[in-house]
């Protein structure tokens, strides 16, 4: 009756030592490290960038602990930990000063951070600690305001291109076609003009608002995006900006970091474990720009570009290979004209691809220049702190109309995925500035995790005290399935590699004293069987039976409300719901199922069983 099947002794086995592996490196805190990161995003970290890391501090007689290369997302990053802060900071001047040897156009980016100093038995077998909140780890913490009038003043430029485009495809004369601020002005010599235009611009901007007005012999024609256009761009340009965030701060390799919207126009970026504030905010800030230009490889171009000199009209710049290109001073279209690009293969030839989608004035442009251009080179041009790189310059094997762009040529699959990542990471899409900073130290980190723990230390002390003084051996059996609770709760929260933060650890207090609640529910459902007369051993299996269906609807009703703050809440509220519904999952399984284990291996083999350890029964008086 109250004997478990083997194998349900070995999941409980196998759950307690998975619960253990994948705490204990939360237990082993953390080392200095030095990161090393593409300072650049044509400048590709690999293993050779490892290699010569690892050269320069041998050379310095500098022994890192560990070092490795990871992929953090699309990114490849290099770490090297250290036995102390002192040795930390030595070996990251070194690095930097063999790896930028132009500090003014620095290739890499040589960061302060910290690592865990798990063991690497731990590691290999994929346990990893949890991530700490900037509450808890320390870091930096940046507001930034999204300039939204300098979004709408580069979308109204962009308009003003596109009204221009549409009134010559029309063959309708203007004066003059410009931005007047945060409108767009188009001036006609007649009424007739000005109409016609006006008719054919309402057709194709449909998202513009059109108004026409007379100065004398000048007839004007005022075009401003209507309400819910504004609304459309400005949250384009901040999704846009968070996006690209996301793409640099992956060079300082933090781990979750918090990119969030606050408002209409500012953004909120938390950076826990961020030592070096400098450099986080040298990487926020940097600009970068697409650009696209026609390659002039005319025999003219080419032997002054051999003799060393820059025909009128052109300029030169170099390719990821280092190559020189004569490139045309005409910019075609530049990142604002760019709504995605993605790898993938030719599907006659299967060779790897970059595949562009463009905007609506992108693709006219782009249509008219393939069409006039056909067999010759056109270039992707990246601009990064005021320098440019040629990404890749194609050759135009026809027209391409529609905005959907391929292109191929000598590149692998890699290749592929990084021109990829390169043209989507792209520019802000409006200027941004840092309003607020503030910074947290280890140090406080350290003093709220100390108190976050001891908090819920004492806690789980005094529910142990309590539930073994009142349950006796019951009480004990209850206090381990307790233990074996929290053993899970921060194993799943590993191998999730969530992030704690003091909501977390709070909700990790609470789930301790709701767990309680269904050991007690099982041990008075115990009691109740054997005040009824029953004997012990089906008094165990019918209290765990019976107590089962209030513990599965409490919990029921708890998850629901935790699921809920999971769906609609943000930061801390998100962070305490994540682990308040591990916390009701692990807690369900540890007391049902771990502490009726420790009941069945205890008392199950004792046929004739008459009395059990659980505290005092209190039986009705009889009349």
């Amino acid at each position: 009756m109250n004997r478990y099947p083997l194998w349900k002794y070995l999941t409980v086995l196998a759950a307690l030592i998975i619960g253990i592996v994948y705490t204990l490196p939360n237990f082993f805190g953390e080392s200095p490290a030095v990161q090393i990161a593409g300072a650049k995003t044509s400048v590709k970290v690999d293993q050779n960038v490892l290699a010569r890391a690892e050269d320069i501090l041998k050379q310095a007689n500098i022994q890192p602990t560990s070092a490795a290369f990871e992929m953090n997302g699309p990114v490849g990053m290099v770490r090297i930990r250290f036995e102390s802060t002192d040795i930390q900071l030595k070996a990251k001047d070194l690095i930097e000063k063999s790896l930028n040897p132009d500090p003014q156009d620095p290739d890499y980016t040589v960061a302060l951070n910290l690592m865990s100093a798990s063991p690497n038995w731990l590691t290999a077998l994929g346990a990893n600690p949890m991530y700490l909140g900037l509450d808890l780890r320390g870091g930096v913490h940046f507001l930034l305001q999204v300039d939204m009038q300098g979004a709408l003043t580069g979308r109204y430029d962009s308009l003003a291109g596109e009204a221009r485009t549409t009134l010559r495809d029309a063959k309708i004369k203007y004066d003059d076609v410009e931005r007047n601020q945060l409108s767009i002005r188009a001036t006609f010599a007649s009424s007739d003009a000005r109409d016609a235009a006006a008719s054919e611009l309402r057709r194709t901007m449909n998202d513009m608002v059109f108004t026409s007005s007379q100065s004398g012999a000048v007839y004007a024609l005022d075009g401003s995006l209507s309400a819910s256009a504004i609304t459309l761009v400005q949250n384009s340009a901040l999704k846009q900006n968070i996006n690209t965030l996301h793409n640099r701060i992956n060079e300082l390799g933090v781990a979750e970091p918090i990119i969030q919207q606050q408002g209409a126009d500012r953004i909120i970026v938390q950076l826990p474990g961020v030592q070096d504030v400098a450099k986080a905010k040298e990487i926020l800030g940097r600009t970068a720009t697409l650009e696209i230009h026609m390659v002039d490889d005319s025999p003219t171009s080419v032997a002054a570009l051999n003799a060393g000199t820059v025909p009128f009209g052109l300029v030169r710049y170099d390719d990821r290979n280092g190559q020189p290109l004569l490139l045309r001073r005409q910019v075609i279209l530049t990142g604002e004209n760019l709504q995605d690009a993605q790898p993938g293969r030719d599907q006659q030839t299967q060779e790897p691809t970059v595949n562009l989608t463009l905007d609506s004035k992108g693709a006219r442009i782009f249509r008219d220049v393939t069409r006039n251009n056909i067999g010759k080179r056109m270039a992707i041009v990246l601009f990064e702190n005021g320098k440019g790189e040629v990404v890749t310059a194609p050759v135009i094997r026809s027209e391409i109309p529609g905005g959907h762009v391929q292109i191929s040529g000598s590149m692998n699959a890699q290749e592929s995925a990084d021109i990829s990542l390169l043209l989507r990471a792209g520019s802000l899409a409006a200027p941004m500035s840092i309003i607020e900073e503030r910074t947290i130290g280890p140090s406080l980190g350290a003093e709220n995790i100390k108190q976050g723990f001891d908090s819920t230390l004492y806690g789980f002390a005094a529910i142990a005290v309590f539930i073994m003084l009142y349950y006796h051996l019951f009480g004990m059996f209850s206090t381990l399935g307790l233990s074996f609770n929290v053993l899970l709760l921060l194993a799943v929260l590993s191998m999730l590699q969530a992030t704690l933060t003091l909501p977390g650890i709070a909700a990790i207090a609470l789930t301790l004293g709701m767990a309680i609640d269904a050991n007690v529910l099982i041990n008075e459902r115990i009691r109740e069987e054997l005040r009824a007369g029953l004997p012990p051993q089906q008094a165990i299996h019918l209290g765990f039976e019976r107590a089962w269906a209030t513990i599965f609807d409490s919990n029921l009703t708890s998850l629901i409300v935790g699921v809920a703050l999971l769906a609609f809440g943000t930061g801390p509220v998100r962070g305490f719901a994540v682990v308040h519904c591990i916390g009701i999952l692990t807690s369900m399984f540890s007391s049902v199922i771990g502490v009726r284990a420790l009941a069945n291996l205890w008392y199950g083999r004792k046929r004739k069983l008459k009395t059990v350890s659980i505290g005092q029964i209190w039986k009705p008086k009889k009349d």
